[in-house]
């Protein structure tokens, strides 16, 4: 039997490790140990916990309590927990998400001591390093040694990057194997569909029809710290909200509600308080996500993640930043990249809006990724 350790921090990782506990539980729990870790780099409850509670997914083993803090210290402070529970427990590897600092605290510390290194979400490139998440992916990437791209753009970036299309076993991370097998958040988004409207009653809090509202989401540091940017994204939906007369729901991330009173302008809050149609949410559980998401006209976003899920569900999506890993839901039509720009963002909306025949063909797999990594993991490890 195979051990692997799963790192955890973030919403996004706690959502995808789901897909992967369930291919285990179902088919491969003879041949393959799963420990978790949470790094506890989401800390809220509404953040964390629930996502547990609600998608099933086992306890942690470890719980690092990190936190939030600075990039180095945060990092820094994974970085010494996980090298002790890799130590203590001695897997065959490490499986990492994403892009986040818990990713790369894995990434480090793993490499160092010679576990090796899955990464699930390889690949992915906005080719802007000023984003953190940019060069966490790219330092996780290059020291992996089995790489699992959710897209053909991702394993695309791979080979543009030096990686080998056809590298013989055995697999290390002078010596990597690299995959476009599907999208886990795929899987989890067939799993989760049926029971998502049945089992939350956020639609009927708020009083929200099918087809008639926007799901927003905003969350990313250079939108929510800078206020030219808040503002331009608040003013956006305002006025798409007034004008169209449209209900509006932005289930809001805990730091950016917190900086709300101090980065908008003071008659835009007034201004969107006193706006009956804009619905500033608690943070949405995953399966009421999926609920709004079925349901919505359209989302708009800075999140990578439900870029995608939008996408899953064939709703058009206003990207809410200046670049997309996910550079495929721009080519086929389905999304805008609109930044921080309150004129485009509304010119994003009314196009899309207007669109007929949008196209949403079968970018990310069958639904059946979780089962094909570890299929791989069992072979090569």
């Amino acid at each position: 039997m195979i051990r692997i350790v799963t790192i955890i921090g973030a919403r996004p990782q706690i959502i995808k490790a789901a897909a992967l506990s369930r291919a285990i539980k179902n088919n491969f729990k003879d041949t393959i140990k799963e420990i978790i870790v949470h790094t506890g780099q989401h800390y809220d409850d509404n953040m964390s916990q629930i996502f547990f509670d609600e998608l099933g997914i086992p306890a942690p083993d470890y719980n690092l309590n990190v936190g939030s803090d600075s990039h180095g210290k945060q990092t820094a402070t994974m970085m010494f927990g996980i090298e002790e529970i890799l130590v203590k427990e001695k897997p065959n590897a490490i499986v990492l998400y994403g892009d986040t600092n818990s990713t790369l605290a894995g990434a480090i510390a793993a490499s160092k001591i010679h576990v090796a290194v899955i990464h699930i979400e390889a690949g992915l490139r906005s080719y802007n390093k000023s984003m953190p998440e940019e060069i966490n992916r790219i330092m996780c990437d290059h020291v992996s040694t089995l790489l699992f791209s959710p897209t053909k753009t991702g394993f695309d970036n791979l080979v543009k990057e030096g990686f080998k299309i056809n590298n013989a076993a055995p697999f290390t991370n002078d010596n990597p194997k690299i995959y476009h097998c599907g999208d886990v958040m795929y899987d989890n988004s067939l799993h989760f569909s049926n029971m998502a409207e049945s089992k939350t009653g956020i639609l009927k809090k708020y009083n929200l029809q099918s087809c008639k509202f926007i799901l927003a989401t905003i969350h990313r540091n250079n939108n929510t710290d800078e206020p030219n940017r808040l503002n331009a994204l608040f003013g956006a939906l305002n006025k798409i909200s007034v004008s169209e007369n449209m209900e509006v729901i932005l289930p809001l991330h805990p730091r950016t509600a917190k900086l709300l009173e101090t980065n908008l302008n003071p008659e835009l809050l007034k201004s969107v308080k006193a706006n009956s149609k804009f619905h500033i949410a608690p943070p949405a559980s995953f399966l009421e996500m999926i609920a709004l998401e079925k349901n919505c006209k359209m989302v708009m976003t800075d999140s990578g993640g439900v870029q995608k899920e939008a996408f899953y569900f064939e709703k058009p999506c206003v990207i809410l930043r200046p670049e997309t890993e996910w550079v495929e839901l721009v080519e086929c039509g389905s999304a805008l990249i609109a930044d921080a720009d309150e004129n485009k963002i509304i010119d994003c909306y009314k196009t899309l809006a207007a669109k007929q025949n949008l196209k949403f063909p079968k970018l990310y797999g069958n639904g059946k990724a979780a089962e094909f990594i570890c299929g791989e993991l069992v072979k090569y490890l």
